[in-house]
């Protein structure tokens, strides 16, 4: 429940702070003075959009800020899920900059507007005109089914089951489209396949290949510079190997003489060894070296089919034909196991639609049960706020299982003795439309946790007893539930377990709306102004007390 609402620099509201009773709360006031402002600035917590228009004074920011004990709304895993922290006491607060930035927090976390909506819509639901809207739409008045029947286990099990059939629906389908595709291709994936796999491919041997086959086609000149190098190094009267090893041994002759020397004369002893060491090298070379003028076409064929392959197939390398050759074998091995792929798919489609089915139908007969108890207490409700000949029928047809079951449902309404009735969309007028949803929320506040309830001038075109009766079932809901209803209604305001007074004052140059707390006094003051003017008689005063002790 809302325990405190605090509101800075909102429209007329330059500082307001107002502390909530648990149970009833009633907010009246003359026009104009600031009720509907305060439910603006309570709207910025559920989410709503604002601009800078709503600063009373345009250089500061303007702050709503709300404290709800939450400990009773099971919310833990909300806030877990949007990675808030959790306190049984939690505080939403939005702010609007002087150049129109605005701000979300809950318990000091900064969170988008759509988070904001998430958890304030399950803290608070302000009974207003859209929300009255609501009513006429089907979906909104098959969850008040649900709600009034107890339906939540039962829309759990139907939503796991609708959830596993469209992903057994999206997986058989997919595959089923797949299949088509890749069974038309079949024959054109095997010739493909075919080739590659008779090409005997391996990774690196391009390479190799078009190595042998440069070695290969000049092997001539390639041996003739081999021959002429190991002269040089080796073979000739004045070869490189002779040179060094007459130089080692003229440095051997002096290493005595210098510890430099002897290391000169170990470098070129190394440098002999190296070079006796490239002078093998290229003699082996030297002895693979030979003209095979067969091998050279058979490189050049093999090298030819690599080529064709890799343009074929618009691919650069031996390494990418072996990878498109196993996806085409796993293409294939597809194919060839679709069949049962398909049979075990639809299966398991066939099984969760059969679960599916049978959780739409119990859910659906748990709702049929309640048609009548809530349109009879639905009935009741409305006769005693004044619509003596209100009918209300539920008009049901069973569909094709969809996100919300296999039924739809349509709430048929006449407020007049004689009239067939037809959907309250189209023939409830807005005070009625407004009565129903009360009666809705009445009901519905025996069954489940409702949040704070705020009810905008819920008692328009109320008077009288049925005045009175309003106030009394607020009163009833109040026992369980917080409320805050901005009334105009002496009957309702009496009923209050703290009553709230909006008025204007001026303040320098400008006005300002303030609300405060009336006590016992001032309590009695303000209803008997509400029954009898400005200025109230006695017997209003005493009318006043009666409503408040009745």
């Amino acid at each position: 429940m809302l325990t405190h609402l605090t509101i800075k620099n909102y429209a007329l509201i330059d500082h307001l702070e107002m502390d909530l009773s648990g149970h009833l709360n009633v907010l009246t006031g003359e026009t104009g003075a600031g009720k509907s402002i305060m439910l603006g600035a309570i709207g910025l917590l559920l989410g709503n959009r604002a601009d800078t228009k709503v600063l009373w004074n345009e250089a500061e920011k303007c702050v709503a800020e709300g404290t709800f004990d939450i400990k009773e709304y099971a919310l833990r895993e909300i806030f877990e899920a949007e990675d808030l922290d959790y306190d049984d006491q939690t505080v939403l607060r939005r702010e609007i900059s002087p150049g129109g930035k605005s701000r979300a927090f809950i318990n000091d976390t900064p969170v988008t507007l759509d988070i904001m909506k998430r958890i304030g819509s399950r803290l608070m639901d302000v009974h207003s005109q859209h929300e009255t809207l609501d009513l006429g739409n089907k979906q909104f008045q098959l969850r008040v089914v649900d709600a009034f029947a107890a339906n939540a286990k039962l829309r759990t099990t139907y939503a796991q089951c609708w959830k596993h059939y469209l992903k057994a629906k999206s997986e058989y389908e997919q595959l089923r489209d797949e299949a088509n595709v890749l069974q038309q291709e079949s024959d054109f994936v095997k010739f493909q396949l075919d080739e590659l796999t008779q090409a005997n491919l391996e990774a690196d041997e391009q390479p190799k290949l078009e190595s042998d086959l440069k070695i290969m086609e000049h092997a001539e000149d390639i041996k003739s510079k081999f021959n002429l190098l190991l002269q040089q190094l080796d073979q000739g009267d004045v070869a490189a190997n002779a040179i060094i090893t007459e130089s080692k041994s003229l440095l051997n002759s002096i290493s005595n003489y210098s510890e430099s020397y002897r290391k000169l004369a170990d470098r070129l002893e190394s440098l002999r060894i190296e070079l006796a060491d490239i002078v093998n090298e290229v003699e082996t070379e030297e002895q693979k070296i030979e003209f095979d003028p067969q091998r050279i076409e058979e490189i050049k064929d093999r090298l030819s089919l690599l080529y064709q392959l890799q343009q074929k197939h618009r691919l650069g390398s031996v390494a990418e034909l072996i990878l498109l050759r196993d996806n085409l074998q796993e293409k294939a091995n597809k194919t060839d196991n679709l069949d049962d792929e398909l049979r075990k798919l639809k299966a398991k489609l066939d099984e969760t639609s059969k679960n599916l089915v049978e959780a739409g139908h119990q859910l659906s007969q748990s709702r049929a049960k309640t048609f009548n108890p809530l349109c009879k207490e639905m009935q009741t409700l409305l006769q005693e706020l004044g619509i003596p000949e209100a009918k209300l029928k539920v008009d049901h047809q069973t569909l094709e299982p969809g996100p919300s079951g296999i039924d739809s449902i349509e709430l048929m309404f006449s407020a007049n003795k004689g009239i067939e009735v037809r959907p309250l969309a189209q023939v409830a007028s807005g005070g009625e439309f407004s009565r129903v949803m009360f009666c809705v929320k009445y009901i519905l506040a025996e069954r489940t946790a409702l949040p704070t309830l705020i009810l905008d001038e819920i008692d328009t075109g109320v008077s009288g007893e049925i005045a009175i009766r309003l106030g009394k079932m607020m009163k009833t809901m109040a026992q369980k539930h917080q409320l805050l209803a901005i009334s105009h209604l002496p009957q309702i305001a009496a009923k209050a377990d703290r009553h709230f007074y909006a008025f204007k004052e001026s303040k320098a140059k400008k006005t300002i709306s303030q609300i405060r707390l009336l006590n016992e006094d001032e309590r009695v003051d303000e209803i008997a102004k509400m029954i009898g003017g400005e200025k109230p008689s006695p017997l209003a005063k005493e009318n006043a007390r009666e409503l408040i002790t009745s």
